[in-house]
């Protein structure tokens, strides 16, 4: 191995340990965080890395950002701030898939599929992390009443016009790092709000609701006030890190048909 690609790879590795370090991670994240990175860089180079990592800085920090008034989320979403492997591949495993197809076999429409996947995961990331802050309660998509922040399938104002700006981040950021043409920066947008519309749809319609029969919170958690919980919507199958997965995933593909079209 040359020294250009053990200097990548350990800086990869350095990325991965800091965020264990600063807790943005947990352990198995920063491994998975470390897998994602490293198929990125070979399919994409150091500006792939670097396009992945405006989406990980940014949504990094802003779990952090009022993290105090966020805390009362716990009790309903499953999982922390720090990620695990399941969150990051939820997040970030499309766009390793599209670094290891474009190593395998070059082309554009790789660059397609990652860009919109990272546009769609930083839309939702951003409307769910500054979305909550909203003074006003958000709207279910399903049962068109205002419900409690971070109820998953609920839109607001405010969480709307962050996942703009964070698509529109992506995208002409990619236009930079890629100098690709202009017409596809609004592809990549487009694409990652469709992205982040499908992650609302699927929250409402498939994602997995629960209710403590203790307290009587709606959660995404399976066990509250220590005694498991009864699934009141959704299935049972399908949680948050499903539906951002698939949400991205689903964008992607779009787009690269698309493009195959055009």
């Amino acid at each position: 191995m040359e020294t250009d690609q053990l200097l990548a790879v350990a800086f990869i590795a350095l990325i991965a340990a800091a965020s264990v370090y600063f807790k943005l991670l947990k352990t198995s994240g920063a491994f998975a965080a470390f897998v994602t990175g490293l198929l990125v860089w070979i399919g994409f180079g150091i500006n792939g890395l670097l396009l992945m990592g405006i989406f990980f800085l940014t949504s990094s920090l802003l779990s952090r950002y009022k993290r105090k008034k966020k805390e009362e989320l716990g009790e309903i979403h499953e999982k922390g701030s720090a990620r695990d492997w399941v969150q990051v591949a939820a997040n970030g495993g499309t766009g390793a898939i599209a670094g290891l197809a474009n190593f395998i076999e070059p082309n554009f429409i790789w660059l397609i599929m990652f860009a919109i996947a990272l546009a769609s995961a930083n839309a939702d990331t951003w409307a769910s992390e500054l979305g909550v802050l909203s003074k006003k309660q958000p709207m279910s998509v399903k049962a068109f009443k205002r419900v409690p922040r971070g109820t998953s399938g609920a839109v607001s104002g405010f969480g709307t016009l962050a996942s703009v700006a964070a698509s529109l981040l992506i995208a002409t950021s990619a236009y930079s790092l890629f100098e690709i043409e202009p017409a596809w920066v609004f592809g990549i947008f487009f694409g990652g709000m469709a992205g982040t519309a499908l992650d609302t749809l699927m929250g409402a319609y498939f994602q997995a609701g629960f209710k403590c029969a203790e307290c009587g919170l709606h959660t995404e958690k399976t066990v509250h006030c220590a005694k498991i919980t009864e699934k009141v919507s959704g299935y049972a199958v399908i949680n948050n890190d499903a539906v951002n997965f698939l949400s991205c995933f689903t964008a992607a593909i779009l787009g690269m048909i698309v493009y195959m079209v055009l």
